[in-house]
C-alpha cells in the first residue's frame, strides 16, 4: 500500500541550488504545501536571500523561518560537548556532527506550530547527516514523516540537477554550471570541506581550500596570549571581559584564525561505513578544547578526570552518529556535568603558527598543592617514608604473580 503524500512540509532550507531544486521537487512530487527553515549558526553568510529564493518560488512570507540560533547552538550544544573534550577517532571536534541536532530539534518544533506532517532535508544517501537529521526527529516527533529527497528521486547527476532547475525558472548562479571544487559546511564552530580536489587522500588540499584560517607558516612571527575565563566548565570571559557563548566563540575564531590554529586533515570513518577525507578549520573550538583541558587539570581530581578520559570516545561517538538526543547520551552528558562543579578558574593559552598551548592557568577550586609536590622543604607536609607501604602493598599481586611463575617453571 502506497503511503498517503504529505499535505504540509517543513524544509531545511539553505537558499542554494539543491535545496533550491528540493523545494520545487516537492511541490511539484506531492502537490504540498512547503515550509522553509533556515538556521543562522554562524556560518558567514547573508541569509536574506534564501527569504527572496524561497518568495521566489512561491513560499508564501508567513511560511518562510529564517532564525538566528547562534547563541543556543554554543550554549545548548557546543559547550556541553566541550565539557566532555570531546574528539572522534581522537581528533575531530565535531563541528558538522554537534549542528545537526539543533536543526533537527526546529524542524521539528516548527512542523508542530505550523501543522506540517512531513520534514525534508538535503543530504544525500551516502552520508552521515542523513542519520543524524532523521533520528532526532525521530526523538522528538516520531509521527512526523522525513522526505529524503536524494534517497527518492532520479536527479542523480549535476546535468539532470541543472535542467531540472532550467526547466523549474529556478535561478542557477553561474559558477554552478560546473561543479564545485569541494563542498564545505560551515558554522561558528568549524568550516568541513569535502569531496573533489579532496577526494585523493594520497594528496595535499589546495590552499584555497582554507577559508577561516591563515596559512601557520604565515601567520605571525609574534606569539599571542590570550586569557578564558572558565565557571563550571563553560567558558565565560576571554581577557578578563565577560561575554554569551556565541561571542565568545566568535571572538576565539578570530584570535585563532589569523595565528592559523586548529586545521586538520582527516580521513574519518563515517557512521553508514565507508571512509571519507574531509579538511576542518576549528580555530576557536581548537583554543578552547586546550584551555577547558588546562583548567581540569588543577581543579579536577585524577579519578573523576580518568573517568571521564574514558567514557570520552564513546560520549564523542554517540555525537557522531547522531545519537544527540538518545538516552544514553543524556546519561553521560549528566555525568559529565557534575564532574564540571568546580571547574572554574583561568587559563592563559599562547597562539604561535598554528599551536595553541597553555602556559598558566589559575582557580580558587585548584586542587593543586605547592606544598606537597614541592622539591623544597615542605614543612611535614607529606612524609615521604608514607610511600614505602604504598609500594608494597601495589607490588603484592605483582609478587604473588612472579612466585606461581616460578613455581610453576620448577
Amino acid at each position: 500500500m502506497t503511503a498517503p503524500a504529505p499535505k504540509k512540509v517543513v524544509l531545511a532550507y539553505s537558499g542554494g541550488l539543491d535545496t533550491s531544486i528540493i523545494l520545487k521537487w516537492l511541490q511539484t512530487e506531492y502537490g504540498c504545501e512547503v515550509v522553509t527553515f533556515t538556521a543562522d549558526l554562524g556560518q558567514g553568510e547573508e541569509l536574506e536571500p534564501a527569504r527572496a529564493k524561497a518568495e521566489l518560488l512561491g513560499i508564501k512570507a508567513s511560511n518562510i523561518h529564517i532564525e538566528d540560533l547562534r547563541e543556543e547552538f554554543v550554549r545548548d550544544f557546543v559547550f556541553p560537548m566541550f565539557r566532555a573534550n570531546a574528539l572522534y577517532e581522537g581528533l575531530y571536534l565535531l563541528g558538522t556532527s554537534i549542528a545537526r541536532p539543533l536543526i533537527a530539534k526546529r524542524l521539528a518544533e516548527i512542523a508542530a506550530e505550523t501543522g506540517a506532517d512531513a520534514v525534508a532535508h538535503g543530504a544525500t544517501g551516502k552520508g552521515n547527516d542523513q542519520v543524524r537529521f532523521e533520528l532526532g526527529v525521530a526523538a522528538l516527533n516520531p509521527a512526523l514523516k522525513v522526505i529524503a529527497p536524494w534517497r527518492l528521486w532520479d536527479l542523480t547527476s549535476r546535468t539532470k540537477l541543472l535542467e531540472f532547475a532550467e526547466a523549474n525558472q529556478i535561478p542557477i548562479a553561474k559558477d554552478k554550471r560546473g561543479e564545485a571544487p569541494f563542498s564545505v559546511d560551515a558554522n561558528l564552530l568549524h568550516t568541513s570541506s569535502e569531496g573533489k580536489v579532496l577526494e585523493n587522500p594520497a594528496e595535499e588540499p589546495p590552499a584555497y581550500v582554507y577559508q577561516r584560517t591563515v596559512d601557520p607558516e604565515e601567520a605571525p612571527d609574534q606569539a599571542e596570549v590570550v586569557e578564558i575565563g572558565f565557571e563550571r566548565g563553560d567558558a565565560v570571559s576571554i581577557d578578563g571581559e565577560r561575554m554569551s557563548p556565541a561571542t565568545i566563540l566568535t571572538r576565539l575564531n578570530e584570535i585563532g584564525g589569523r595565528h592559523g590554529v586548529g586545521r586538520l586533515d582527516l580521513v574519518e570513518n563515517r557512521f553508514v561505513g565507508m571512509k571519507s577525507r574531509g579538511v576542518y578549520e576549528t580555530p576557536g573550538g581548537t583554543i578552547l578544547l586546550e584551555a577547558h583541558r588546562g583548567i581540569e587539570q588543577i581543579t579536577l581530581d585524577a579519578g573523576a578526570g580518568h573517568l571521564k578520559d574514558s567514557i570520552m570516545p564513546r560520549y564523542a561517538e554517540l555525537i557522531y552518529n547522531g545519537f544527540w538526543f538518545s538516552p544514553e547520551r543524556e546519561m553521560l552528558q549528566a555525568l559529565i556535568d557534575k564532574s564540571q562543579e568546580h571547574v572554574s578558574g583561568t587559563v592563559r593559552v599562547k597562539l604561535y603558527k598554528g599551536s595553541a598551548r597553555t602556559v598558566a592557568r589559575w582557580s580558587d577550586q585548584s586542587l593543586y598543592s605547592e606544598k606537597h609536590v614541592t622539591f623544597e622543604e615542605d614543612a611535614g607536609a607529606y612524609d615521604q617514608k608514607d610511600a614505602e607501604g604504598f609500594i608494597r602493598l601495589n607490588a603484592l599481586r605483582l609478587r604473588l604473580v612472579a612466585v606461581r611463575n616460578a613455581r610453576a617453571k620448577g
